[in-house]
C-alpha cells in the first residue's frame, strides 16, 4: 500500500497565493484532486494527505470539502490561527469531520521565526492541538531548523511532522560543504526527539532551478543522500513519502518524483521498512482511515 502524505489543491487566485511568483506559471491555474488522479493510479498510490497552501481559515474548509468529494483524500492538514480567540470554536466544528488530522502554518515565511515559535499564544494554541491528538506539520528552511527544534522540544504530547526534510539548500552544496554539514547536524538534533516524523518530500525544487529541464544525475544523488541521512537519524519508523504535488511540477512530473523515492526505497529498505515508509508510518502518525477500494 502507498500513501502520498503531501499534496496541495487550490482554485487559483493570485491574491491568495503570494508565494507563487511570476516565474511559476506551472502553478498559476486550478490544481485539484482529479488532475493528479491518473498519475497516482499509475504510481500505485492508494490515498493522499492534503496539506494547506493558504494562510486562511477558508483553506481548512476547502480541503475538507475536497476530502468529502474525493475518497482518495484520506486526511487533511489545514490551517488555523493559533492566536485567535475563536480557535476553540473552529476546532469544535472542524474536528467533527473525520478527515481532519492536523494543521500547518507557512512558518518558513515568518520574518522572525524564532520570535513566532516563542510567542505565548502560539505555545498555548499548539498545546491545545496536541490535547486533541492533532498533528502539526512544521515547514521551515534549513537555516530555520534551530527554531523548529525549539518548537518541537516544547511540545511532545503528540506527533509533529517535519516537511520536506527541513528544506536543505541542495543548490548550494557544491559551493559550500558547510551548508550541508549544518543541515545534517540540525536534522540530527531534531530527529533525537522521538515524537517528530519526517517527510521525504519537496526536494526536487530544492535541488534544481531550471523549470522544463530534467533533474541531472547529480541532483538525484543529492536527493538520495538526503534520504540516506534522514534514514540514519530518524530510522525507518519515522519517515513518510510525500510528493509535494503540484509544486514538484515546477521541476519534475509526478512519476519522476515518485520514481526517485521508489528507487531509493527499493535499494535501501527491507520489505518491512518499505511498508512502513509507504503507508504504515503515515497511518500511525495521522490516524488515517484506509480507503474502502483502491484508486
Amino acid at each position: 500500500m502507498k500513501i502520498d502524505t503531501h499534496q496541495h489543491y487550490w482554485h487559483y487566485r493570485a491574491e491568495d497565493f503570494p508565494w507563487i511568483s511570476d516565474g511559476m506559471s506551472a502553478l498559476q491555474h486550478d490544481c485539484l484532486p482529479g488532475d493528479v488522479e491518473g498519475a497516482l493510479r499509475l504510481a500505485g498510490i492508494d490515498g493522499v494527505v492534503a496539506v494547506q497552501a493558504r494562510v486562511t481559515p477558508q483553506e481548512t474548509d476547502f480541503l475538507l470539502q475536497m476530502a468529502a468529494q474525493h475518497p482518495q483524500v484520506l486526511g487533511v492538514v489545514g490551517w488555523i490561527d493559533l492566536l485567535s480567540a475563536e480557535m476553540d470554536g473552529s476546532l469544535e466544528r472542524w474536528c467533527a469531520h473525520p478527515a481532519l488530522k492536523g494543521f500547518r502554518h507557512i512558518l518558513q515565511d515568518e520574518p522572525q521565526v524564532q520570535d513566532w515559535v516563542a510567542t505565548p499564544g502560539v505555545q498555548r494554541g499548539l498545546a491545545a492541538l496536541q490535547k486533541r491528538e492533532l498533528v502539526y506539520d512544521v515547514l521551515v528552511f534549513d537555516q530555520q531548523l534551530p527554531s523548529a527544534l525549539a518548537l518541537c522540544a516544547r511540545h511532545a504530547d503528540h506527533w509533529l511532522v517535519l516537511d520536506h526534510v527541513g528544506k536543505p539548500a541542495l543548490r548550494d552544496w557544491a559551493r559550500s560543504n558547510e551548508v550541508a554539514c549544518h543541515w545534517r547536524r540540525n536534522l540530527g538534533q531534531l530527529a533525537a526527539l522521538p515524537h517528530v516524523m519526517c517527510k521525504l518530500s519537496g526536494l526536487v525544487t530544492e535541488a534544481h532551478q531550471a523549470p522544463g529541464s530534467a533533474l541531472s544525475h547529480s541532483d538525484e544523488k543529492k536527493i538520495w543522500a538526503c534520504f540516506d541521512h534522514a534514514l540514519e537519524v530518524f530510522g525507518p519508523q519515522r519517515l513518510m513519502y510525500g510528493s509535494d504535488w503540484p509544486v514538484c511540477q515546477l521541476i519534475s512530473p509526478y512519476d519522476a518524483v515518485h520514481g526517485l523515492a521508489q528507487t531509493w526505497a527499493h535499494s535501501t529498505l527491507s520489505a518491512a521498512e518499505q511498508a512502513a515508509f509507504w503507508s504504515g508510518n503515515a497511518i500511525r502518525c495521522y490516524g488515517l482511515d484506509l480507503p474502502a477500494t483502491p484508486l
